[in-house]
């Protein structure tokens, strides 16, 4: 029996595939060329994207109850809005944050953008696409110097590309809506 869940996650794969997916030849931002490339964006800041993957991502998240869900912009930037919509919707409101690459140079100097996270707080860390895993990396380490507590990271697509093996090395888990692989086929 399929779940309305899994309806969303085909549905969102399907949006990838078509409107984000391409083949060519491609620089990552690791400085790697690759054959093919997945512009995830283009369907994250779209309407339906955007809900269904909030709605997969909530339904990843599951018991895990973080007092936020954030990530590095400019991954995050599209689904995090989502997010809180979507679970405020539901009656189960998450805050979200986002990350910038370097602090504000004026007003606070903030370099986490949101409600405020309290230290010893929990987070999920998301982004659309984890090729070495670099941007979660530096994600992690700007909240660990916060004192915030990462639960898992949850990306649209793992490249496979040594980012489960980077997040590791924090003992962050990394789950990924779909893998590279399943859009190679």
């Amino acid at each position: 029996m399929h779940t309305p869940i899994d309806q969303d996650r085909k549905e969102l794969f399907q949006l990838l595939k078509t409107q984000a997916f391409s083949r060519g030849k491609f620089i990552l931002s690791s400085g790697k060329e690759s054959s093919f490339y997945l512009d995830a964006r283009l369907v994250t800041l779209s309407a339906a994207g955007a809900y269904l993957t909030a709605r997969v991502m909530l339904d990843m998240i599951g018991q895990d109850q973080p007092d936020a869900i954030g990530g590095p912009t400019l991954g995050a930037d599209p689904m995090v809005g989502a997010i809180a919509s979507l679970s405020h919707q539901a009656g189960r409101p998450i805050n979200t944050f986002i990350i910038r690459k370097q602090p504000k140079a004026h007003g606070k100097q903030q370099q986490v953008e949101g409600p405020l996270l309290k230290e010893g707080g929990s987070v999920v860390i998301i982004d659309d696409v984890a090729t070495t895993g670099k941007a979660f990396v530096e994600s992690i380490e700007v909240l660990q110097k916060m004192n915030i507590n990462i639960k898992k990271a949850i990306c649209v697509i793992d490249r496979g590309e040594g980012a489960t093996e980077a997040l590791a090395r924090f003992k962050v888990p990394l789950q990924s809506i779909f893998t590279i692989a399943e859009f190679l086929q």
